[in-house]
C-alpha cells in the first residue's frame, strides 16, 4: 500500500512542479517580448503586450499611463527623449500572475534634461499579469544616478 501511496504524491508533486514551470516559462517569455518590444522602439508592439486597461506607471519621474493608447504615447515620449533607449534584463523573477525585472536602462539624454550625454542606470520593474497580458507595472530607478552621469549633480564623494 505504501508504494502505490509513495507514486500518486510523486505524480501530483511532478504535475503541480511541470505546471508551475510551464507558466513561469510563459511568463518569462512575455517578460523577454515586452523587452525585445521596448528595445526596438516599437510603440504598437509594447501595447499589444498589455491589457486594454492597463496602468503603466514611471514612478522615478511621476508619470502614469492608462490604458494601451497612453502607454504607446508614453513609449514613444521615451523614445524621443532617448533616441538609443536601450534595456537589458539582468534578472527576472514570477509567481503566478506577479513578477519583477531588475534591469539596466541606458541611452542619449536629448529630451530628459536636454544634456545629449550618454547615460546608464539599474532599475526594476513590478509588474501583473492578466489573461496572458501585462495588466500593470511600476518601474522603479534612480533619476539622480541620470543626473550625475549626464551633469546635472555634482558625482558623490568617495
Amino acid at each position: 500500500m505504501k508504494p502505490k501511496v509513495a507514486i500518486v504524491v510523486a505524480v501530483i508533486i511532478s504535475v503541480c512542479c511541470i505546471g508551475a514551470t510551464g507558466k513561469r516559462d510563459k511568463n518569462t517569455e512575455l517578460v523577454q517580448n515586452n523587452f525585445a518590444a521596448w528595445n526596438a522602439h516599437d510603440a504598437d508592439k509594447i501595447a499589444s503586450l498589455y491589457t486594454d486597461d492597463v496602468i503603466y506607471e514611471d514612478v522615478t519621474f511621476g508619470l502614469v499611463a492608462h490604458g494601451q493608447p497612453e502607454l504607446r504615447k508614453m513609449a514613444a515620449s521615451f523614445f524621443a527623449g532617448v533616441p538609443d533607449f536601450k534595456l537589458e534584463i539582468v534578472s527576472s523573477t514570477s509567481m503566478g500572475n506577479r513578477g519583477s525585472v531588475e534591469w539596466v536602462f541606458s541611452g542619449t539624454d536629448v529630451g530628459l534634461y536636454k544634456t545629449g550625454k550618454k547615460f546608464s542606470v539599474r532599475g526594476a520593474s513590478v509588474y501583473e499579469l492578466r489573461g496572458g497580458k501585462f495588466s500593470g507595472n511600476r518601474d522603479y530607478y534612480d533619476s539622480a544616478s541620470i543626473m550625475r552621469q549626464v551633469g546635472l549633480l555634482p558625482k558623490p564623494a568617495q
